[in-house]
């Protein structure tokens, strides 16, 4: 089979979507995200994005790409998603599941400003205990982040969001003992390029890679090394409403 090559000068050389398609692709699958924002007029918002990415666990801190606020020829551009968080401090981020696909990819669409992409696109929102932000109902994994930092990129324009996660919410079948969320259980999607669809499939879960030693497989059950083993009756959502409450 053969291989293609191109270099920094034929990225310039090729047609504007054939490009775009292109780089999009390299960086591999992506998480397929649904951002949820209001206004400060309580005007809802849900745009798609696939640049969610883990930064830390102490506190828990995730991190995502928004495109660039002007153009090339610095003309203003309408950035509804960050212009909200930055506006409000808080917003969700809710898995895309293989169920709502087609409607969470409609939210991609250049919509009005004073359009609802909730109501436009099939979906629904969801208020979590009076969170600032709504959540997308259909969503097989939510979660709700208050704003930490907004990092503009010098490079292209770009701006890097910086939330840490006040609450999360998913099915408890697809949490294992030793606290790895096996999303695959929950029908969530990947993404490819700009619109390239994927569910996705375990091959394994592996241990702790040592110098000199095999690499052994966890088993599907989890890592057994959690002592004592966490109550997640304890998390249930009535349980949980009722220790908010105390």
């Amino acid at each position: 089979m053969s291989k293609l090559q191109f270099n920094k000068h034929d990225f310039k050389s090729l047609p504007r979507r054939f490009r775009a398609r292109l780089i999009n692709s390299l960086s591999g699958f992506k998480s397929a995200n649904l951002v949820g924002t209001t206004d400060r007029n309580k005007n809802l918002n849900l745009s798609m994005v696939s640049s969610v990415v883990h930064l830390g666990a102490n506190p828990p801190l995730i991190g995502m790409v928004m495109r660039p606020r002007t153009t090339e020829k610095g003309e203003p551009v309408q950035r509804d998603t960050v212009e909200n968080i930055e506006a409000t401090g808080y917003y969700t981020i809710n898995h895309v599941g293989a169920s709502m696909l087609h409607a969470a990819h409609l939210t991609s669409a250049s919509f009005s400003p004073e359009v609802c992409e909730f109501q436009a696109c099939g979906l629904t929102p969801h208020w979590h205990d009076g969170f600032a932000a709504p959540a997308v109902a259909e969503s097989p994994l939510q979660m709700g982040l208050r704003l930490v930092e907004i990092v503009p990129f010098k490079v292209n324009g770009t701006e890097f969001v910086i939330g840490e996660i006040e609450w999360v919410r998913f099915a408890e079948q697809a949490l294992r003992g030793d606290g790895y969320v096996a999303i695959e259980d929950l029908s969530t999607l990947a993404i490819s390029g700009l619109d390239g669809y994927h569910s996705t499939a375990l091959i394994n879960r592996l241990e702790y890679a040592e110098p000199e030693k095999p690499v052994g497989v966890i088993p599907a059950e989890g890592a057994q090394d959690i002592e004592p083993p966490v109550d997640f009756s304890t998390f249930r959502e009535s349980a949980a409403a009722k220790s908010e409450k105390k």
